[in-house]
């Protein structure tokens, strides 16, 4: 184990830029499992497999129409939100009165689908996807990539907007009473089950954005949210299940901790997030900002 203090700074704070650019994927990515779980009561095991088909989405409309980053911003995840809606409708709607492991086995094995079919056409080794911010700055202690730290900003302030529309709005309003009393709701002239698909929706499309914006940094792959599915699991364990700012903060931070971990002692940077989450469970296991029923 090394001595923190020892450390080069240019390498201690780009190691704890990249463990926050890992923070915001996985800061978006929770919040779309907490978005869903928290609205509509479902383990969806497909989030990983939506976060890949976002990037492919984006390197599509790119190699094929030329339709550029910004752009795909937008139309990304809406396409994958899209079809998320139609996924609701014809299968998910289906399971609700079920118990959770029916949607956690339909989800998981739709994901198995997807990033198969994905792999059998394009193949496991990874496309390129040109980085639309080129250069950096260079604040003296360390060299800061432009798109990297855009990435960081952008990420934060769509999980901010996320948590004040849900927890601060009137439809914010609408989509947590229909969780807790639809038939209430229902009385008011509030259509529940179109609330229910559009979350759902909402919570694909976030994790669609999150694979546009993960596009340029990573190689756009087929199996490039199969493991990074596991992690954003744990971290919605730990911040509290169906959380919103539980999922913000836990990713940020989590992402900041596994960055230190790969400068103190990198053989425990691929664990610590699962051993904090172990540590979390035996002290709160309702989670860090979850409320125990």
């Amino acid at each position: 184990m090394l001595d923190i203090f020892s450390i080069p700074l240019p390498a201690l704070f780009g190691q704890l830029l990249l463990g926050l650019i890992n923070g915001a994927f996985y800061a978006m990515l929770s919040l779309g499992l907490a978005v869903i779980f928290g609205m509509l009561n479902v383990i969806n095991f497909t989030h990983g497999a939506q976060y890949m088909l976002g990037a492919f989405a984006a390197w599509l409309l790119l190699t094929n129409l030329s339709i550029p980053f910004w752009a795909s911003l937008v139309l990304a995840p809406l396409i994958v939100g899209l079809f998320g809606v139609l996924i609701e409708r014809l299968l998910l709607k289906r399971i609700y009165h079920l118990d959770h492991l029916y949607g956690f086995l339909l989800t998981f094995g739709l994901s198995l689908v997807i990033e198969g079919l994905f792999q059998w056409k394009w193949g496991s080794s990874g496309a390129p996807y040109p980085a639309p911010i080129p250069g950096g700055y260079n604040l003296g202690f360390m060299f800061l990539p432009a798109y990297r730290g855009f990435v960081v900003l952008a990420a934060l302030v769509i999980c901010l907007a996320t948590w004040y529309g849900i927890e601060r709005t009137r439809l914010g309003a609408y989509l947590r009473a229909a969780t807790e009393n639809p038939t209430l709701v229902r009385a008011f002239g509030i259509n529940v089950p179109r609330l229910i698909t559009l979350t759902y929706g909402l919570g694909v499309g976030l994790a669609a954005l999150a694979g546009v914006l993960a596009a340029p940094i990573q190689q756009v792959s087929a199996l490039m949210g199969t493991n990074l599915v596991l992690v954003v699991f744990a971290v919605v364990v730990i911040g509290g299940m169906g959380s919103i700012m539980g999922s913000i903060v836990t990713g940020f931070g989590l992402g900041l901790i596994e960055g230190l971990t790969k400068v103190v002692y990198p053989p425990a940077s691929n664990t610590v997030i699962f051993v904090v989450m172990a540590i979390v469970l035996l002290v709160k296991p309702a989670g860090l900002f979850g409320q125990t029923k």
